[in-house]
Formats: C-alpha cells, sequence, structure tokens
C-alpha cells in the first residue's frame, strides 16, 4: 500500500485500545494483509508472518466490515465529488433492448457510452482472486473484500 493510500485509510481506522487492554495493532499492516488476501484469493492460514497472525487479521477483517467501515468509506468517496453523477447511474436500464421485443423502453445513448466504464471496472475487481471466485462462506465478508478492492481502485484512479 502507498503512503497516500494508508493516508486516506488512516482517517477511518481509529486506532482504539480493545476491550481486554491490549495494545492496537498495526492497522496499515492488517490492512496490507487484507489486500494481499484479496488480491490472491488464498485461505486465511496462508497469510504470511510479516502481516501478523492470520487470525488477527481476519478478526480485524470481519470487525471493519461488520462495523460497516467499509460502507462509511465508500460514502466518503462518493460524497467528494469525484465521480460524476452520471456514472453513478448506470445500472442495467442503460442497456438497448433486441429489435424483436414487443414492449421497447428508450435508452439514453450518451448514458449508454458511459457503460464501458463499469464493464473496464468488474474486469479489474476480477482480478482480485478473492472476488472473482467468491471463496468467502459469508455475504458480509465477500461484499467486504468487494468493497475493498473498489475502494482501492477508486483511490488508484483519483491519483492519476
Amino acid at each position: 500500500m502507498t503512503n497516500e493510500e494508508w493516508a486516506f485509510f488512516e482517517r477511518f481506522i481509529h486506532p482504539a485500545r480493545a476491550p481486554n487492554g491490549r495494545k492496537p495493532t498495526n492497522h496499515r499492516l492488517v490492512l496490507d494483509g487484507i489486500f494481499w488476501i484479496a488480491r490472491t484469493g488464498a485461505p486465511w492460514r496462508d497469510l504470511p508472518e510479516e502481516f501478523g497472525k492470520w487470525s488477527s487479521v481476519y478478526r480485524q477483517f470481519r470487525r471493519w466490515t461488520l462495523a460497516g467501515l467499509w460502507e462509511e468509506i465508500m460514502e466518503a468517496l462518493n460524497g467528494s465529488g469525484a465521480v460524476p453523477d452520471a456514472l453513478q447511474m448506470i445500472e442495467s436500464t442503460v442497456i438497448p433492448m433486441r429489435r424483436s421485443r414487443k414492449k421497447r423502453v428508450g435508452v439514453d445513448r450518451s448514458l449508454y457510452r458511459l457503460r464501458n466504464l463499469v464493464e473496464r471496472c468488474f474486469n479489474k475487481l476480477k482480478k482480485a482472486r478473492r472476488v472473482a471466485t467468491r471463496y468467502e462462506k459469508t455475504a458480509e465478508s465477500f461484499l467486504g473484500f468487494v468493497d475493498i478492492m473498489s475502494i482501492r481502485l477508486w483511490l488508484r484512479h483519483l491519483s492519476t
């Protein structure tokens, strides 16, 4: 993770003491471990020792996911105005219907032209093996990985 990416994430991750009084772990290292798992698709137990204990990284990932941290970050990025409103509204209703369809719905051609951005985003998300193969057992964890990789793509896009 670059220093710029960490500076962005650091605002949202508050190093508070755990209820048992332990010192907080190195959150940057934990986040790097989560990114490594997302990219490689490896099982949690195969996380390299340099990121810390796999169980600690997994537990922190679950805490952040269940607390809604990733959604909070997505909302902050969305509210920043970095993405035009037109791109936020692209969905399947921009797809043209077949000519043989009896009931036809109009298509906004200018919005439809932007649809390739969404398709390219899905392609980039699938480079993260954890997302492409859906190894997660729970919907919350899978969505957490989708959010994490989306945030990372968004940050990299903004930095270019």
